[in-house]
């Protein structure tokens, strides 16, 4: 037993030699990255308070979306299914973890004779320690953790949509609301040019053509304020679905204001995309799993190594006895070298180096996506502000002249048309500045969802099952 010992601890001992020898295997592609400092289409440069990437929301300054981020981020059951697929994974990896360390197994078995004149029963130990040579265990250690990465990257992703979605329904929302508000005042406005018209065709002051399209006036602003009024419940379900709930809620459905942004200053680069984007993230999670499977399609080349060992006893069940008065006790190397078979493993290692370079090139159209994306976003967003502030000028305008014509009525120097004219006016351009309000926070809500802007995951809630 002695020399069997010192045999064994000089095969574990080559063998971890030669082991940390062969570690190595296909190496990771450093992958390139943008190298702009600054934005192509950049904001304007008025004094504004920089927008936090994690909590950009917070720039409408709505207490009520605020607390729906809030609550979609903890109750949102699609959230919940991904962060179980995290913590699975990382269980994964755990195990991968111990693969390539020594296991020690339990058995006990039945034999019988050929010649069925006496039964045994065995009973042992195994032990078994695969090398992982060749890279092996290096690129199962890669592929695992490409799993993760892609598993994280897939939650972050999914929060950065959520905030987007929430955020986009409730200005949709809030706008929807008003338009319906407007619209209904408009109707009221038609309905009275319409008993104007009505009257004066009695009197013969107005002709008939002029009372068809008074009518007319009006039933296309009753069709246009059904159409709409859809809108409002349809988002409010679509809201109570991304909090996990079953109904809305009441307090949902009170008119009130869309909410409206201050100045902006974005203060993240192109290169911020390496670190905040979960597309990117995501690809280069699947850059490193490509290269796991490279890995193992190239240890697949060579010869698997394992030192195995057992120590086995056994009883004749028919004559109760021990067989020996020793145990049998066996230790070596365990060998498996491919042979016939070459040609295939040559092809599956050249596939896997396609399906590597092809998730490089994969990552790379990742970042120039990302890159385009918040581009077209700032351009949009800065044409939006544009948009709103031309609105909020044609809206003050239309009001002054909305209470001129107010006072020329009242001292009946204005006719009610032209009172009426003027109040057409001024709901048109409430209309026109609630959707340039809304249309403005849902290019934040593009940009922000380019940049990969959303809370991380709580770190305790991650954390149960992490290795």
């Amino acid at each position: 037993m002695g020399r069997l010992s010192r045999t064994a601890c000089a095969l574990v001992t080559a063998a971890g030699g030669l082991a940390a020898g062969c570690a190595g295997g296909i190496a990771v592609p450093a992958p390139a990255a943008p190298a702009a400092t600054s934005w192509q289409h950049a904001l304007s440069q008025e004094p504004a308070q920089p927008v936090d990437l994690r909590g950009w929301w917070h720039a409408f300054q709505d207490p009520v979306l605020d607390g729906l981020v809030d609550s979609t981020l903890r109750d949102n059951l699609q959230a919940a299914q991904a962060a179980e697929r995290l913590l699975a994974s990382r269980e994964r990896l755990r195990s991968a973890q111990v693969e390539y360390r020594p296991q020690l197994r339990a058995k006990t078995i039945d034999a019988i004779d050929p010649d069925a004149s006496a039964s045994f029963f065995v009973a042992g130990f195994d032990a078994s320690w695969e090398l992982g040579l060749f890279g092996r265990a290096t690129a199962t250690q890669r592929q695992v953790r490409g799993e993760v990465d892609a598993g994280a990257a897939s939650l972050q992703q999914l929060r950065v949509s959520l905030v987007g979605e929430v955020v986009r329904d409730w200005l949709s929302l809030r706008a929807a609301q008003q338009r319906d508000l407007l619209l209904e005042a408009a109707c009221g406005l038609y309905q009275r040019q319409l008993d104007q018209t009505r009257i004066h065709a009695g009197l013969r002051l107005a002709t008939p053509q002029a009372l068809a399209r008074a009518e007319a006036d009006l039933a296309q602003a009753q069709a246009e304020r059904a159409g709409h009024r859809g809108d409002i419940d349809a988002l409010a379900q679509q809201l109570a679905l991304l909090l996990g709930r079953e109904r809305p809620d009441p307090a949902w459905l009170e008119p009130a204001p869309v909410p409206s942004l201050g100045a902006l200053h974005i203060v993240q680069t192109p290169a911020d995309l390496l670190r905040t984007r979960p597309e990117i993230a995501q690809a280069e999670a699947e850059v490193l799993r490509a290269v796991g499977d490279a890995g193992i399609a190239r240890a697949d080349l060579l010869p698997r190594v394992a030192i195995g060992g057992s120590i086995v006893w056994s009883t004749n069940l028919t004559t109760h006895r021990r067989t020996s008065d020793h145990a049998l006790v066996s230790v070596g190397p365990l060998i498996d070298i491919p042979l016939f078979d070459w040609g295939a493993r040559q092809a599956r290692l050249r596939a896997s180096r396609h399906d590597l370079q092809a998730s490089v090139y994969a990552y790379r159209q990742a970042v120039l996506q990302g890159v385009a994306e918040v581009e077209t976003a700032l351009a949009q967003l800065e044409h939006q502000r544009e948009r709103q502030a031309a609105g909020e000028q044609a809206h003050q305008a239309l009001a002054r002249a909305e209470k001129a014509a107010t006072t020329r009525a009242r001292l009946h120097l204005a006719s009610p048309a032209e009172h009426g004219g003027a109040q057409l006016a001024l709901v048109e351009a409430s209309l026109a500045l609630n959707e340039a309000t809304a249309a403005r926070g849902q290019a934040l809500v593009s940009l922000y969802k380019a940049l990969g802007g959303a809370p991380l995951p709580e770190p305790v809630t991650l954390a149960a099952g992490q290795p």
